[in-house]
């Protein structure tokens, strides 16, 4: 990334930030004035200047970074009820906001664009050095386990101080949830409770002796009484224990009085009124479903197009003279349709860092929980794929990371007495490889043993006892689903989500997932995936009279079969190209279609990916041409070797073959025919 592309991103990045707290301190003042404060939406301002903190930081601008933290360190004491919310306090978050936009804009004329803060730390630092007036109520008085008071936060302290001394009923729900789904189950309620009160704090359960459920404690207020709230549907579950009754509290209303010691002190104006309003990032943030409506749009041209383009050839067929004008419109059309179709592709594309931060961050979270030590390393972040499938990549990516850290990286005192760095290592890396991005996840632990997943394998049923299984087939009984080389069941993985879902949403990406490793040393995971989803260009194949369309991006090459080409290996029809074996796939016989004589040759279409190959033998080739994937839907989900459809120019919808799918499970000998 060079200097202005970073700066560019840090502007788009921070002016949203900004537009957003401002908005959220407008809302903060309405509430000054009802006498209601969302303390969620106190907490968003909170994160937010913290992240604007971050986002400075990582880029350079410590001035900005330095007058975000102090605006950090106020809201901090203001959610924590170390300060009152006031009419002045606000004034000054608003000031100190616009402080901080003043730098941001100038950064986009000149990085080295910078103003004196200290008029903004002073005021802050004075307001911070008044007398602390907060209410204390104690805690100890209430009927609620003091195990449990020790282990709340002292923001949670603040809030459950604060809902007391405004006299809301207290109460503690406890609940369990079956293990496969918990998290799901527990959003439900938490979801719920937001909507009738607040919730203080969430906890883990009492011991609980069912070992197929997870129990939960859920302190919060509200002013509902307590049979309404039972009465909820997602609540009828919960055991109430009331920790508090609810009083009826009235309050003064807070006449804001103007503080002369902290009189207002104007920011530094601006150079010119035409930088203060203007926004200075080129960006716009879209939702990713509109560049999909746009996309398909631009597909559905493309068809148009063809079909005028047939029109063309038509008219020429007939001597007609206008057919070389309207040749020559449908070539200036082709070109402009690329160059569009170009444009929307880089709109859609995403660097992989994207990715990858949000990996680093639960690799820090459970390393700590789970007592390892771990260092992250990336490599080619800003490697570029598809929005889309960045999105849907985000959970295989996590588990295969949980794997990593739960199954592989030992504990630091194993490590040491295996002569390893006390610190374990796990790399994620990112390639661009031709029309595919190559992810690699590895680790440097204790690695698979190959024996362990031969006998698991005996003891399913998976594969017979006198089989000779390469390393690679035995690697392969991982995506078998339920499959685990472990009998006791984790915290973070083992929970039912198991390598043959990843496998699976890997597949529905058109990608292949390959596993390799050392026992003793660590593994390493491969992911190859297209660059897009989108628009394809394709080549048209006749089946058995049906057309098919192949990803021209795994298509290598096309030859015709000679007699006496195709051999027989172990009941594998293959061809020798070049010295080397190409297994054949016919897919009348995978599709169970009549298989009719035909006086045409056959063909045979070399496709490739990730480094394997395979035959696919077809009747007619029928052309290139761009095509727009749509989904076959869940009730199709289960057909192996179909990508999705795809409508052709002469209005005629074809299906588009899975090449990755077809030969990772031809490769494995899992083709079995369609009922």
């Amino acid at each position: 990334m060079g200097p202005q592309q970073a700066v560019d991103e840090f502007l788009a990045e921070a002016e949203e930030l900004l537009e957003k707290l401002s908005q959220d301190l407008a809302e903060l003042g309405e509430g000054i004035e009802n006498g209601d404060v969302n303390p969620d939406l106190l907490n968003g301002i909170f994160r937010d200047a913290h992240s604007m903190k971050g986002l400075s930081g990582m880029f350079g601008f410590n001035d900005i970074a330095e007058l975000a933290h102090h605006l950090e360190t106020l809201l901090d004491k203001l959610r924590l009820g170390k300060v009152s919310l006031s009419g002045i306090l606000l004034d000054l978050l608003f000031e100190t906001i616009e402080g901080v936009g003043l730098m941001v804009r100038g950064k986009a004329g000149d990085p080295d664009y910078t103003i004196d803060i200290t008029p903004y730390v002073q005021r802050i630092e004075n307001l911070l050095a008044g007398p602390d007036d907060s209410a204390m109520v104690s805690l100890e008085t209430l009927n609620l386990d003091p195990s449990l008071l020790n282990v709340l936060t002292e923001y949670e302290e603040h809030r459950l101080q604060e809902n007391l001394s405004q006299g809301r009923l207290l109460l503690l729900a406890s609940i369990a949830f079956p293990l496969d789904s918990f998290d799901t189950d527990l959003s439900d309620v938490i979801s719920d409770l937001k909507q009738v009160g607040e919730v203080v704090s969430t906890l883990p359960g009492a011991a609980n002796d069912d070992p197929t459920r997870l129990a939960f404690r859920i302190l919060f207020s509200s002013n509902l009484p307590l049979e309404k709230l039972s009465g909820r549907p997602n609540l009828s579950d919960c055991c109430f224990d009331i920790i508090s009754e609810s009083k009826a509290v009235t309050r003064a209303p807070e006449v804001l009085v103007p503080e002369k010691s902290a009189g207002r002190m104007p920011p530094p104006q601006p150079a010119s009124e035409d930088t203060s309003l203007r926004s200075v990032s080129h960006s716009v943030r879209v939702d990713v479903g509109k560049l999909d409506i746009l996309m398909n749009i631009v597909g559905e041209l493309g068809l148009v197009k063809g079909s005028i383009a047939q029109v063309a050839t038509d008219l020429s067929d007939a001597g007609l003279s206008q057919s070389r004008d309207l040749a020559k419109a449908v070539h200036s059309l082709e070109r402009r349709l690329s160059e569009l179709q170009k444009a929307v592709m880089d709109v859609r594309m995403v660097p992989v860092r994207q990715l990858f931060d949000k990996m680093g961050r639960i690799v820090r979270r459970m390393a700590q929980e789970l007592g390892k030590k771990v260092e992250l390393k990336t490599f080619g972040s800003e490697t570029e794929f598809d929005k889309l499938i960045a999105e849907e990549l985000a959970d295989p990516l996590m588990h295969i990371i949980r794997n990593a850290l739960d199954h592989g990286i030992e504990f630091p005192s194993e490590r040491l007495t295996t002569e390893k760095p006390e610190i374990g290592s796990i790399e994620l890396r990112a390639t661009q490889r031709g029309n595919h991005v190559v992810l690699e996840i590895s680790d440097d632990g204790k690695g698979i043993d190959s024996e362990v997943l031969r006998r698991k394998g005996i003891e399913k049923g998976l594969i017979a006892p006198e089989a000779q299984l390469s390393r690679q087939d035995l690697f392969g009984l991982l995506f078998q689903p339920g499959f685990s080389t472990r009998d006791e069941v984790s915290e973070f993985s083992g929970r039912g989500v198991g390598m043959d879902v990843v496998k699976n949403n890997i597949s529905a990406l058109s990608g292949i997932i390959d596993i390799d490793s050392t026992f003793g040393q660590g593994t390493k995971i491969s992911l190859t995936l297209p660059i897009t989803l989108a628009i394809i260009k394709a080549l048209v194949v006749q089946i058995q009279g049906r057309d098919y369309a192949i990803p021209l991006t795994s298509v290598l090459e096309t030859l015709m079969l000679e007699p006496g080409m195709i051999q027989t290996i172990e009941g594998q029809e293959v061809i020798e190209l070049r010295r080397q074996t190409l297994p054949l796939l016919r897919l009348n016989r995978l599709f169970c279609l009549d298989e009719k004589t035909t006086s045409l040759g056959e063909f045979v279409v070399v496709a490739g990916f990730a480094g394997r190959r395979i035959g696919i033998v077809v009747e007619e080739l029928r052309g290139q041409q761009d095509v727009v994937i749509k989904s076959l839907g869940r009730a199709l989900s289960f057909v192996k070797g179909i990508a999705g459809a795809a409508d052709l120019g002469n209005q005629k919808t074809v299906l588009v073959l899975d090449v990755s799918s077809l030969i990772t499970d031809s490769l494995r000998g899992d083709v079995s025919p369609h009922v």
